[in-house]
């Protein structure tokens, strides 16, 4: 008796031409269903082998960020109607019960999906989902293009994340291209993103399995901004034209000149020590220097004492802040980002 790969089941098939819509079946045993699933929405759109790449396209990675999976909504009430070389599979909300919960992570098993690769087959939903991700998906994808926002608890600025592959002999090519691809993407800064040795994630399974991966944040407060979104659409657009996916007539206009910077290690983070309401001393965008005063932390049950002062530990731009003034201790409060050269 042979074990499939994945416990997640579908009624797509992954090679046939032409546009298919469809569910990920997601198992889930509960005491109201006692053999019921979870329908993850998926869609796919092939033009046939060897006619282009396979790009997989996801949002709703964590359930609170919107601009995403709208703007995968949308690609999808045009994808029927447009002419493609290649294959396009599409996830507007990838954990689809935090997505349908408004949550970050899920309301079934409290699974952050973005800190849970590779996943499990016969784990918690949410690891069955990142499993799937990287058994069943990952190894058909040429590029993954993940999109994110702060959600309800960050605001950040619109941003691309970029993970450049190494320079090498046999890498050169496969670096141009993925340069293109930010610079055709087009948002107003791309970012080296340091995660502090954080290797449970999306980007992180994609660099296993040997993916040009594109991941990006774009705006917070758990809201759906319209000029980030615009972004996000152009964005889009703009990386399906380069790698030949679509014709002429279906690319958004020219891309801005990208921002690049890089997060330099523990330095660039600010976190709040201990619990309290913060009240911020800057703003989103702004240049910092160490030393800065980046806020004041008061004691709500020590009301009469002085605020503690907390200050930056590194110079750069402030690329996201938190949106909830009461914290708990570890909370992080801003991400800084140093000017960089990334070519």
């Amino acid at each position: 008796m042979t074990t499939s790969a994945s416990l997640i089941a579908t009624d797509i098939d992954f090679e046939r031409v032409g546009f298919q819509t469809g569910t990920l079946r997601l198992p889930w045993s509960h005491d109201r269903s006692a053999y019921g699933h979870i329908p993850i929405p998926v869609a796919v759109h092939h033009a046939g082998a060897g006619t282009g790449p396979t790009v997989l396209l996801t949002g709703g990675n964590h359930g609170d960020e919107y601009e995403g999976p709208v703007a995968l909504m949308k690609l999808l009430q045009r994808l029927p109607s447009l002419t493609i070389r290649g294959r396009l599979i599409v996830i507007p909300g990838l954990n689809f019960p935090a997505f349908i919960n408004g949550s970050r992570t899920s309301p079934i098993d409290r699974g952050n999906l973005n800190r849970l690769f590779p996943g499990a087959r016969n784990g918690q939903p949410t690891e069955m989902i990142a499993h799937y991700v990287e058994t069943e998906l990952l190894p058909r994808a040429d590029v993954v293009i993940d999109l994110h926002a702060g959600g309800a608890s960050f605001d950040h600025l619109p941003t691309l994340l970029a993970s450049p592959p190494d320079q090498g002999e046999q890498r050169g090519a496969r670096r141009a291209l993925y340069m293109d691809l930010v610079r055709e993407f087009g948002a107003p800064n791309t970012m080296i993103m340091d995660l502090l040795g954080e290797d449970r994630t999306f980007a992180a399974a994609a660099e296993r399995h040997g993916k040009l991966f594109l991941c990006g944040e774009f705006g917070g407060h758990a809201g759906c901004d319209a000029a980030n979104l615009a972004i996000v659409e152009a964005g889009l657009q703009r990386v399906l034209h380069r790698l030949g996916m679509t014709p002429d007539g279906h690319t958004a206009p020219r891309a801005q000149r990208t921002r690049f910077l890089r997060v330099e290690g523990a330095h660039h983070y600010v976190y709040s020590p201990h619990a309290g309401v913060f009240e911020p001393m800057f703003a989103l965008g702004d240049e910092v220097r160490a030393g800065q005063l980046a806020g004041r932390l008061f004691d709500p049950h020590r009301p009469w004492q002085p605020p503690q002062e907390i200050a930056f530990r590194g110079d750069g731009t402030v690329m996201c802040m938190r949106t909830f003034a009461r914290v708990e201790p570890g909370d992080c409060i801003a991400l800084l980002a140093s000017q960089a050269n990334i070519d």
